[in-house]
């Protein structure tokens, strides 16, 4: 705002009019050959009047600009989720070799006990087998009608060696021959008793046969 539109109308009519009263006086004074020591005094009384101008309006404060845009927020750097690595000296202690074991003592088994002396002996028969039945003993029917064969027979004695049992094992075709047979086995035959581990007398069994044939 320019300084003569701030000056009161008033003061601006006094200020003319003082400035035109100067101006004639002065004007008089180099008409009337007026020393300088006049216009001084007059000047000093015109410097009397003070015009006082009035302290100039505040201004109001700029208006905001428009468009403008708030500042960005400040950026906040959020903390890494994994902590940093701790970077510890690690001291690996050589790990050391385990002592040597003491070699196995072996041990042998004790042997076994030995087993009790084996007394046990198969029965066998007393005399000759071949006695138990002869040419004499042969069936006269038998005989006459001139039947031969061999009859296989099976005896069981007991613990006296005698003869307790006899059983046809395979025939000879004739049942009158096979009966002979286990009859005279029965009445001749004799054992010597077995005996078992502990060298007790045990029976058995015998096996053997007869051929029947008629002497030539």
């Amino acid at each position: 705002m320019a300084y003569g539109d701030s000056v009161d109308p008033k003061n601006r009519v006094v200020a003319i009019v003082l400035v035109g009263l100067f101006t004639a006086v002065l004007g008089y004074g180099l008409v009337n050959g007026l020393n300088i020591s006049i216009v001084k005094k007059i000047a000093e009384k015109l410097d009397v009047v003070d015009v006082e101008e009035p302290p100039p309006p505040e201004e109001p404060p700029p208006p905001p600009p428009d468009n403008v845009l708030p500042p960005p927020p400040p950026v906040v750097t959020p903390p890494s989720p994994i902590p940093p690595p701790v970077t510890t000296n690690t001291i690996q202690s050589v790990p050391k070799a385990p002592p040597t074991p003491p070699p196995p003592v072996f041990t042998p088994p004790a042997p076994p006990a030995p087993p009790p002396p084996d007394l046990s002996q198969a029965g066998s028969p007393r005399g000759n087998p071949a006695r138990w039945a002869t040419n004499d003993d042969y069936p006269a029917r038998a005989m006459r009608e001139e039947r031969e064969g061999t009859t296989g027979f099976r005896v069981t004695y007991g613990t006296d060696g005698r003869v307790t049992s006899c059983d046809i094992t395979s025939s000879s075709g004739h049942a009158d021959l096979d009966a002979e047979t286990c009859k005279l086995i029965t009445r001749r035959a004799r054992f010597n008793p077995g005996k078992d581990r502990a060298g007790n007398p045990t029976g058995g069994t015998y096996s053997n046969r007869i051929r029947w044939q008629i002497p030539r």
